[in-house]
Formats: structure tokens, sequence, C-alpha cells
């Protein structure tokens, strides 16, 4: 008996789904650091594909706390998660939001928050 193997080929994707859009951010200051509230809106399908995650950067894109997503939700969007005690150095005034899916991986765009509103 013979046995073939038999190449498999996966095309790479020519676009991108669409990523998960950061459509609010609310950032609070207290002595245990900043709390970030963050609303995503992206078309979840389930654990395929989902939004996982968003994290906090600064300007040049050094990040200082990242939010993990650990499921979809699928029924329930748009919807705010929360990261707390984030340590912000104080001379940074606008930090940036970006948002991550599982199978796109991170967004290329930022939502900058200012920090002395």
């Amino acid at each position: 008996m013979r046995y073939f193997v038999v190449p498999i080929v996966f095309a790479a994707k020519t676009a991108l789904a669409d990523p998960a859009q950061i459509t609010d951010v609310k950032a609070t200051q207290s002595d245990a650091g900043w709390r970030f509230d963050v609303t995503l809106e992206h078309p979840d399908t389930g654990w395929d594909h989902y939004a996982d995650g968003w994290r906090i950067e600064t300007e040049n894109g050094q990040v200082l706390g990242t939010r993990v997503l650990a499921h979809p939700h699928v029924n329930e969007q748009p919807f705010t998660r929360s990261l707390s005690r984030v340590w912000i150095p104080p001379e940074i005034t606008t930090i940036h939001v970006r948002s991550k899916c599982n199978l796109d991986g991170w967004g290329e765009d930022t939502v900058a928050v200012s920090l002395n509103e």
C-alpha cells in the first residue's frame, strides 16, 4: 500500500476583517493608579472571531497596561470592560487605547485620551 503526502496550501488573507472599534474611554485617577473603562464594538461571531483585548499605550507605543477579554461577546454589543491600577508616569498627559481581535491582531488605529480633563 502506498501513501501520498498531499501538500495543503492555505491562502493568505487579502483583507482583514473589521477591527474592534473603540467607542468610548473613561479614565479616572485614584491613589491606586488609573482606571480605564473602555467600550468596544466588534462583529463577534463566536470563538472563531472576537474582540479579545485592548491596551493602554504611550504616544510612542510603550504598553502601560493590557486588558485581556477571555470570551466572545456575540450578544453583548457594544460592551465595556475595565482595567484598574494602571500606573501612568506623571509627565504623560495623553494615552492611546488600541484594540485587538483574536483573528486580526492589534488594530492599526488608536484612540487618544487626554488625562488632564
